[in-house]
């Protein structure tokens, strides 16, 4: 699948899965459309590519005055940047967001500002989010479900990967949205991958993150790059062994050479490695993900 492209989730009736084409990488950003009698999009993109994301719509067949609610996983802009875009043109939908997500939508200044601080010159693929209107918006919290006609989604906060993220489970279908709850699996070479942003990963709860992952113990995983998979009980060994080895490894560089700048560096230059991003959104994601590591150290640092 390619950038502005679409196909069904193999197992799961009336769900596809559309490819943003997010950081010039094929299917790294997927934002997930359910066909139900209250049709959904679950994850809404950068914004930056979100013609393609309605033309997909329309080409599923649910109407501008048909779709019922746009549900971000979190408020990050590469899963929540098109909501306020998403709202405007599809005049019913309802936004949902974790409740700490909503007021980032509602006047997303501060996370803009957040955000091109945090990936620098690979703001270029983002796009100013719309607003979302106050009277067009809801949070959401922990056993809150979402009610789709045909089925409903059951809302699981998850805060690990950020204080506003949450999972979403069909259990009807027996799949579980994971977004960036589980890490990111990789099928090019079946490896699961931490992912730490800045400024409040938190690696205690990211571990109890995918302990609920793992009790749900889906079918079906729909992660928030790369798209939807088989679940396995050893993805969650992977993904929680990922986020040790990942975090250790950060502590470790940081008493070998005791300068962040220089643990960036060195990140960034390993990632040459990484053959399934372009170099330039490697190098971008593990300087993300470093940093935030090593705010996490100083963070648990501060507390002892």
């Amino acid at each position: 699948m390619h950038a502005g492209e679409f196909e069904p989730v193999r197992g799961v009736a009336d769900l596809y899965v559309h490819d943003t084409g997010m950081f010039d990488t094929d299917e790294y950003g997927a934002v997930y459309v359910y066909d139900a009698e209250r049709p959904i999009v679950i994850d809404t993109g950068t914004g930056a590519n979100r013609e393609a994301l309605f033309e997909t719509i329309d080409e599923i067949g649910i109407g501008r005055e048909e779709l019922e609610w746009i549900l971000p996983t979190h408020a990050h802009l590469d899963h929540a940047g098109g909501a306020g875009h998403l709202a405007e043109r599809y005049p019913n939908a309802e936004v949902l967001v974790p409740e700490k997500g909503v007021r980032h939508l509602v006047d997303p200044g501060a996370l803009v500002a957040g955000t091109k601080s945090a990936v620098e010159e690979q703001w270029r693929y983002y796009d100013d989010p719309a607003p979302v209107p106050e009277d067009r918006i809801r949070g959401l919290a922990e056993g809150d479900r979402i009610d789709l006609g045909d089925r409903e989604l059951v809302v699981y906060e998850a805060p690990g990967h950020a204080p506003h993220h949450a999972v979403f489970h069909d259990p009807d279908a027996d799949v579980v949205f994971a977004a960036d709850a589980a890490g990111i699996y990789v099928p090019e070479t079946g490896d699961v991958l931490a992912t730490s942003p800045p400024p409040q990963f938190d690696l205690d709860q990211c571990l109890a993150d995918i302990r609920t992952v793992e009790d749900l113990d889906p079918e079906y995983l729909c992660y928030g790059h790369f798209g939807p998979r088989e679940y396995e009980p050893e993805l969650a060994g992977e993904a929680k062994r990922a986020y040790v080895e990942w975090v250790e490894a950060i502590r470790a560089k940081r008493e070998e050479l005791g300068d962040d700048d220089a643990i960036v560096d060195h990140f960034e230059t390993a990632s040459r490695d990484a053959e399934y991003w372009n170099p330039e959104r490697a190098r971008a994601n593990a300087s993300l993900n470093a940093r935030g590591v090593l705010a996490y150290l100083d963070y648990i640092d501060d507390g002892e």
